[in-house]
């Protein structure tokens, strides 16, 4: 399975739905402005010190607010992510994930699985009307 950054996911308006690039707190108070001018709702998980599948289920569903039912599985990433009914509804969502690197080098194969599910809650989001997004640092 390739990295979204070598075969982006590609919704109706031509736009990949997970990026990877250089975050820096500078560029996630950036994404925070403009995601909070579309009325766009943000996610900001941080993986330092994330090495496996449930240490990354737990920080992602802490960071986008799931609720205690959260199953920690695939499957669950993808209920969760596709429904969001917990949260004020919002014109798309946003998730940030810094501090990934570490991740990306023990456990690629599971970022992968996580970041490919979250290509496909986008298009379910699009064929809603909705946008979900996701910009991924791998540099640090």
């Amino acid at each position: 399975m390739n990295l979204p950054s070598d075969e982006p996911s590609r919704r109706s308006d031509d736009r990949p739905s997970v990026q990877r690039l250089e975050l820096n707190d500078e560029r996630v108070a950036g994404l925070r402005a403009l995601a909070d001018s579309l009325d766009f709702r943000i996610f900001d998980a941080d993986l330092t010190g994330c090495h496996d599948k449930a240490g990354l289920l737990e920080r992602l569903g802490s960071a986008m607010g799931f609720p205690e039912w959260f199953g920690g599985n695939w499957d669950a990433w993808f209920d969760c992510l596709t429904d969001l009914g917990w949260h004020a509804p919002a014109r798309g969502y946003v998730l940030v994930v810094r501090r990934a690197l570490g991740m990306h080098r023990t456990a690629p194969e599971t970022l992968d699985t996580a970041l490919a599910i979250v290509e496909d809650a986008a298009r379910v989001w699009a064929d809603r009307g909705v946008t979900l997004r996701a910009f991924v640092d791998l540099e640090s």
